[in-house]
């Protein structure tokens, strides 16, 4: 490169440079005025004192490297947090559980009285709470890298969805004010979600309990408060104590996979009626016969199949996805009686990304599906509406998306 060619490009980079400080110096002085003029009235009228508000906001700043913002002047959101565009079969889900496994059965004796007065207090087992401990934080090993304010002041004032993280800065700051949590102690993801069991802000107030009696409800550094916290939250979404999550079933052909989903319940001894069996030759539980179960089959007629009960769609509270949902079950049920991996396999289903299922997904909608929006994920609404219209033209039902499906449909 010639002398004068190295300095056009010492000289673009450095104009960039200035240039990208400038702006966020701009950002952060609308910011300050946000804050003072528009966050603070509000805080005040909920009972925030100036001083709390102040130790909130002590030297925050934007971090514009979050994504979903939109910067002033922009219209279009910056570095988005859905940004994967490859179709992930169902399997890639569960590449890790064993860690979860591993990990929640290496805890469950230590903690052992603990769990056990979770147990009796919320009727939720200890399966399930390691299980969710281990998923959300690594129990507690997981790095939380970031200062709670800092994400949801600066989501609050720049990102999509700004009311929604309004709501929970304010209740952030309630945090401070009423349950005198410090606020350099509330450490978050990129989303704001905190602790070792990731609840918003909202969420640690309506939810977060004293699981270990010191009067505080500590979700960083308490393991019983932890796990009594996510009990807790399951309860007040209305776990059923008593009932299991569900259970892995074969299939029969002579069942539609278009019967899933958690509007098409029946009695558990009505699908077994229909021919449904518990995996390995295991009765199901005779109180769960009575109660309404519901089929579920996350990867149609390419993999495991699910009998769930209404619990499973309380862990679906906790985090909105069929596979959360079954990765927590599932390795609680390891971590409480050693059970081995799914007996059904996950086998493999490629060659396609998830503008091609948000095709495949108009093209359904098109023809009066209804397919829980074309967003290029595989809900139960999309698997039964490709099964339900393979069986109308006369195919196999597979309740999930394959190459021929999606040309015959875009």
């Amino acid at each position: 490169m010639k002398p004068s060619q190295l300095f056009r490009v010492m000289f673009v980079l450095i104009a960039s440079v200035i240039a990208g400080a400038a702006a966020a110096q701009s950002v952060d002085r609308q910011f300050q005025t946000w804050l003072t003029n528009d966050l603070w009235p509000e805080a005040q009228r909920r009972g925030i004192s100036p001083a709390t508000f102040k130790a909130a906001f002590a030297g925050v700043t934007p971090n514009l490297k979050l994504p979903d913002l939109i910067l002033p002047g922009e219209s279009k959101p910056r570095g988005s947090a859905q940004h994967q565009a490859e179709f992930r079969a169902p399997a890639a889900y569960f590449q890790h559980i064993g860690g979860v496994v591993s990990g929640g059965r290496a805890r469950a004796g230590r903690l052992d009285g603990v769990l056990g007065a979770i147990e009796r207090r919320y009727g939720v087992s200890r399966g399930i709470l390691l299980a969710i401990w281990g998923r959300e934080s690594g129990f507690g090993s997981a790095r939380i890298p970031y200062d709670a304010f800092e994400v949801l002041g600066t989501k609050a004032f720049l990102a999509t969805r700004k009311e929604m993280f309004r709501q929970e800065v304010l209740a952030a700051l309630e945090m401070v004010e009423k349950r005198g949590v410090g606020p350099r102690a509330m450490r978050s993801s990129w989303a704001g979600a905190m602790g070792q069991p990731q609840f918003m802000p909202t969420s640690y107030l309506k939810y977060a309990v004293d699981g270990d009696g010191d009067g505080r409800a500590d979700i960083w550094n308490s393991e019983a408060d932890t796990l009594a916290s996510i009990a807790n939250y399951l309860v007040q979404h209305g776990w059923v104590k008593g009932r299991d999550w569900g259970f892995e079933v074969t299939v029969p052909d002579s069942v539609s996979c278009a019967l899933e989903g958690p509007d098409r319940g029946r009695r558990i001894a009505d699908w077994q009626a229909l021919g449904i069996r518990r995996i390995g030759g295991k009765a199901f539980p005779a109180h769960e016969l009575r109660g309404e179960g519901f089929l579920m089959m996350p990867a149609g007629r390419y993999g495991p199949a699910f009998i769930v009960t209404p619990n499973f769609y309380r862990l679906k509270d906790y985090n909105e996805s069929d596979l959360y949902a079954l990765f927590v079950g599932h390795a609680g049920d390891r971590i409480m009686y050693g059970n081995a991996e799914f007996a059904g396999a996950w086998q493999r289903v490629s060659g396609f990304d998830r503008a091609d299922v948000a095709a495949l997904q108009r093209g359904l909608e098109r023809l009066g599906h209804d397919v829980g929006g074309a967003d290029g994920l595989a809900g139960f609404k999309t698997r039964r509406s490709i099964g339900a219209w393979q069986e109308k033209n006369g195919g196999r039902a597979t309740c999930f998306p394959e190459i021929d499906t999606m040309n015959n449909l875009r």
